[in-house]
């Protein structure tokens, strides 16, 4: 088990503007077609965060918030892909979370998600191996017979002090069973609560504590929708009750008014709740993790009226982990001159998503054909911004 590799997916959900997370703050077409709040500076108050080997020659740059992502980037744990995302270009949210979350971008009837068909590929049955770190089930683990949603460990437990938490259980392992769905549903996350009790601190009065980070790591204060769910994440991997797949839902993209006011505390809890959560697994378990943080789709490029950016199309994908190649941008950049973008619009789509995600299937899982996850997906081609 602790050879396992594990997946975290964080879904950016809104429409995060890549062009304003990590621009090409040398292009004079950008500079132009975008107001000052929504691409990243070279100078002035605020600069971005100069990235070294930048891909193209328009001295891409990190927002000045992400100062965790330029740490982790440095020290070649994260990767940078750029124009990426769906190839069919819609600029729904709901058909493209789809669309990404099944794996199959022309098909919104495929009965199960993608990180289902890869939890299936590695034959995983652990009560404890699919968890979401959210009240929801996303449709990325539709149909995904081991996911449990999971918002805090500390819920994880029957109430009461031992001697009654302990006669709760044996009433309802009573009650849960036979063969029918309720029954093995009910014993199965009995089954679940149980492997997560074993591992979860008590005071005197056996009620679960808090947990602590590592010494001299600080999760961002109200930040909670994203560094309440990566210190959970950090809990149980250190638990190692078996997690091999996980995801976190980061909500609040959906920048169309005032991005120069919402889009940089975004930025800065993903930033800073990376860097504590990286730290605080350590160098021992971060050689088995995976992080891939994505969104439906990116924002256009030139910026709107109302201080900010509408539904796009090309976007960012950002990787971290022990087997990443980092400190690189990888990808094609397709430009940002008007015969270079999409419908003339927004930033083109040079690499289909499925391809990142497609290349940490096949090194990390073992995962020998990625059509196996993403069907129909036949031109699967690998980046190579992950060791093999």
């Amino acid at each position: 088990m602790a050879d396992d590799n594990i997946l975290l997916v964080i879904f950016l959900r809104g429409g995060c503007d890549g062009l304003n997370m990590v621009g090409p703050s040398g292009d004079e077409t950008y500079r132009t077609e975008r107001r000052a709040e929504c691409r990243v500076e070279r100078d002035g108050d605020n600069p971005g965060l100069v990235l070294k080997n930048s891909f193209a020659d328009d001295d891409f740059r990190l927002h000045f918030k992400a100062q965790g992502l330029k740490d982790l980037y440095d020290a070649q744990h994260l990767a940078i892909i750029h124009a990426t995302g769906l190839t069919n270009g819609t600029r729904s949210h709901f058909e493209a979370q789809d669309y990404i979350e099944r794996g199959t971008p022309n098909d919104k009837n495929t009965p199960t998600g993608w990180l289902t068909r890869l939890a299936s590929s590695q034959h995983i049955d652990g009560t404890t191996a699919v968890v979401a770190l959210q009240n929801n089930m996303p449709a990325s683990l539709l149909a995904c017979p081991q996911a449990i949603a999971v918002p805090n460990v500390r819920k994880l437990q029957l109430q009461g002090d031992g001697k009654f938490a302990a006669a709760r259980l044996a009433i309802l392992q009573q009650a849960y069973q036979g063969n029918s769905r309720v029954a093995e549903n009910g014993a199965r996350t009995l089954t679940m609560l149980d492997a997560f009790a074993k591992h979860i601190p008590l005071d005197a009065k056996g009620h679960p504590t808090d947990y602590t980070p590592t010494a001299g790591v600080q999760y961002p204060d109200n930040m909670g929708e994203i560094a309440g769910p990566l210190k959970t994440m950090a809990q149980i991997i250190k638990m190692n009750v078996g997690v091999r797949v996980a995801t976190i839902d980061y909500g609040g993209w959906d920048t169309h008014v005032g991005q120069g006011g919402r889009f940089p505390n975004l930025v800065d809890g993903l930033s800073r709740g990376l860097a504590a959560f990286w730290a605080d697994i350590g160098p021992a378990m971060q050689d088995r993790v995976t992080v891939v943080a994505m969104s439906e789709f990116g924002r256009r490029l030139k910026s709107n009226d109302s201080g900010g950016t509408d539904h796009g199309h090309g976007n960012m994908m950002l990787v971290l982990g022990g087997g990443v190649k980092g400190g690189n941008i990888y990808g094609k950049w397709p430009g940002l001159a008007t015969e270079q973008l999409d419908n003339q619009v927004d930033l083109a789509v040079t690499t289909d998503y499925r391809h990142v995600l497609g290349e940490i299937s096949a090194t990390r899982f073992g995962v020998s054909n990625p059509g196996l996850i993403f069907p129909q997906f036949t031109d699967y081609q690998p980046l190579n911004f992950m060791r093999a």
